[in-house]
Formats: structure tokens, C-alpha cells, sequence
């Protein structure tokens, strides 16, 4: 007879580990792998990808030289020649930012880990988490709100407050740390500002502002999810005390996906908070290229200061004008470690109209950006 082991069961004379699928293989070696040794991994490869393009796009595979003689070209009127080059030039004009994406990439790891709390919940500085919106779909903000109560909750931190600024009443739950604020009809700014930037505006009106210029605000969209690694991230970039102003990641496929069309179209602005934003915020302290209206960490005295009162043209991009105004006086910008979520369009149609609205931001960027470079030469004369 077979011997007993302890529990009754018969002993054999080959002890097999138990088998483990393939794929739960995988995952456990997926999450053992270092943050440090993937981000080595994603730079290589992005290293291949620009090697490979390099190659094929220099004519070595077909061994063909291809060079412009002067026959080729007296053959085109001077107009069409200029014209040409000119089209050829316009392919330069994303060079810088992505120059600055590139450097972001491969200068801070792209897996990052998720952020220690540096001191403690109990005793931060008073937050005040800020929503705006039009108030179209109260049931999506109101579970959002419940839903970023429960990961401050988990956290242990109490000191802070969930601002709902709407142009509708939503009837949010009556509780000691959330605050609907609704915005009259007839309010009206002492430069006629609109849209966002008008409901921004009127929480900094004496009488309807409760913040003192010790406390912070964080914007955020609505439907924007706080994640406990972004709360972690806000808390120490406030304790740090380095900056005035302070932005992080978003994400937009974590949770249900709606459109796999746009939500794929929008990782590139992933890439983009991970390799441009970081480097201007980590390295320059300064917005160069982007400023997003979202996970937006602000000092609640500098924002008074600056206000969101710009008017009609400054009420289509006011995160940027924000920004802009901030830069151009002196205050200094940071990184906030973790990343919120969000969701993309949900149809094409929205995504194609967002994207209307950055054209024209970005134009507008690039104007006010002559005017802050010239009146800082100015001020060096």
C-alpha cells in the first residue's frame, strides 16, 4: 500500500506542481516585470521603429540616389518651385513638439509606479475638487461624484470638498463635503466673458468664493474619475510647495469602452502626456506646447489673481488662456504624478467637432505665444 501524508491522502513518488495555464503564466510574469526594464523595452523599440523608418525612407533598399539637376529644375516656373518647397517646409512645423515628446519618452519611464503618500491626509492643505457643466446629464455627474467620494474615502482624507458648477440644477446628494454651485441667468463678467470660462469666473466672485489663498483647486471634467494614485500624486505636489499650477495624466481606456474607433484615436494624447507635457512640466516649468482643461491643480490665491475673466475671445480655449496668462507672469508649472480617467466620444461626429475646436485653440496658442515671446523680449531691453 501506498503511504498517507497528514491529511489522508495517498502519497505518490513524483510530486507535480500543479499546472498553471498559460496565459496566468503570462500575467504573473506581466506583473513581476520592473516598470524600469519595460520603459528600456518601449524605448527600444521606439529607437527600431525610427531606425527602420529611416531606412526606407532614405532609398538604400532600392539602391536608388535620387538627386534634383538643374534641367529638372528649369523645367518648373519659379511660382510653382516656391510653391513646392513651401509645402515641403510646412511637414517641419510639428518638429518641436515632437522633438519635446521624444525627449519626454525616453528621459522618464513610461511605467511608472504608483505614487507614495509623502505625509499624511489628516493634516494637507483643504482641496477643492472643481466640476463644471452645463448640467445636460445630472445621473452621469452624480455617480461620478459618488464615485470620487469613495476613493477619498478609501484614502482616509477628509480634507476636501467636491465643487458642482452647473448652469442647471442637478440635485446633488446633500452632504457636508459636496457644494452645488448654480450660476444666474443674468451674470454677467466685467469683460462679457462665455461658456466655461463664465461659470470659472463666477466661483472667484466675492460672495459666492469660500476659499482661502492657502487652499488648491483641482478641475476636473465631468466625467472625469479620480484614481487613488492621482489623489496620492495632488496631495504631494501641494505638500512639495515647488509650483503654482500642476498637471497630470488621463487615460481613456480604462472602464467600459464606448467607441473603439475614438478611444484608439486617443491614445495618442496618452503619448503625449507622458512624453510632451512631462518634459515642459518636469523640466521647463513652463506649458509650451499643451494645457489640457482637465486634472488641472491650482492654487486657489493665484487664481484669483489671474481670474478666468478674458472675454469672448479668450472664452473658446480658456484653459490655455489660463495658462498662457499664468506663463507670461511669472508662475511656475509642475507634474503631478498618477492619472485620472476619462472616456473618448462617443461618435465620430463629437470627435471631428473636438478636434474643430483644438484647430482654432492651437491657432490662437500659436498667436499669443509671439505676443509673450515679444513682450518678454521687451522686458529685457
Amino acid at each position: 500500500m501506498l503511504p498517507l501524508d497528514q491529511k489522508g491522502t495517498t502519497k505518490t513518488g513524483n510530486h507535480r506542481k500543479p499546472y498553471v495555464p498559460l496565459r496566468r503564466q503570462y500575467r504573473r510574469v506581466r506583473i513581476r516585470m520592473d516598470g524600469r526594464l519595460r520603459h528600456c523595452l518601449t524605448v527600444l523599440l521606439l529607437f527600431t521603429v525610427i531606425a527602420v523608418s529611416i531606412f526606407q525612407a532614405s532609398g538604400i533598399i532600392a539602391g536608388n540616389k535620387s538627386s534634383l539637376s538643374l534641367e529638372t529644375l528649369s523645367g518648373y516656373k519659379p511660382s510653382s518651385l516656391f510653391i513646392l518647397y513651401l509645402l515641403r517646409l510646412l511637414t517641419l512645423i510639428p518638429l518641436p513638439l515632437t522633438l519635446f515628446n521624444f525627449a519626454g519618452i525616453i528621459s522618464f519611464n513610461t511605467f511608472p509606479r504608483k505614487p507614495k503618500l509623502r505625509g499624511s491626509t489628516l493634516f494637507g492643505p483643504f482641496i477643492c475638487f472643481r466640476v463644471v457643466t452645463k448640467g445636460l446629464y445630472p445621473k452621469l455627474v452624480r455617480d461620478n461624484v459618488t464615485k470620487n467620494l469613495e476613493v477619498c474615502r478609501r484614502l482616509g482624507f477628509d480634507n476636501y470638498v467636491f465643487e458642482v458648477v452647473t448652469d442647471e440644477t442637478i440635485h446633488l446628494p446633500k452632504l457636508p463635503c459636496v457644494r452645488e454651485v448654480v450660476v444666474p441667468d443674468d451674470y454677467c463678467s466685467s469683460k462679457g466673458t462665455l461658456y466655461k470660462a463664465r461659470a470659472l469666473n463666477y466661483c472667484l466672485e466675492e460672495g459666492v468664493n469660500y476659499l482661502n489663498d492657502g487652499d488648491w483647486i483641482v478641475h476636473l471634467d465631468e466625467e472625469t474619475l479620480l484614481t487613488e494614485s492621482s489623489v496620492i500624486g495632488v496631495i504631494n505636489f501641494i505638500n512639495e510647495g515647488k509650483h503654482d499650477f500642476g498637471q497630470g495624466v488621463i487615460t481613456y481606456a480604462d472602464g467600459e469602452i464606448v467607441n473603439w474607433l475614438t478611444t484608439l484615436s486617443d491614445m495618442v494624447r496618452v503619448g503625449m502626456d507622458y512624453g510632451m507635457l512631462r518634459f515642459c512640466l518636469k523640466f521647463l516649468h513652463k506649458p509650451v506646447f499643451s494645457w489640457k482643461g482637465s486634472f488641472i491643480v491650482s492654487n486657489a490665491g493665484v487664481e484669483r489673481k489671474i481670474t478666468y475673466d478674458f472675454g469672448p475671445e479668450g472664452s473658446i480655449a480658456e484653459d490655455c488662456f489660463f495658462a498662457l496668462s499664468a506663463w507670461r507672469d511669472g508662475y511656475s508649472f509642475g507634474f503631478v504624478e498618477g492619472d485620472m480617467h476619462e472616456k473618448s466620444t462617443f461618435s465620430l461626429m463629437d470627435y471631428i467637432k473636438q478636434r474643430k475646436r483644438w484647430v482654432s485653440i492651437y491657432w490662437f496658442k500659436v498667436y499669443y505665444l509671439c505676443y509673450i515671446y515679444l513682450y518678454a523680449i521687451c522686458l529685457s531691453i
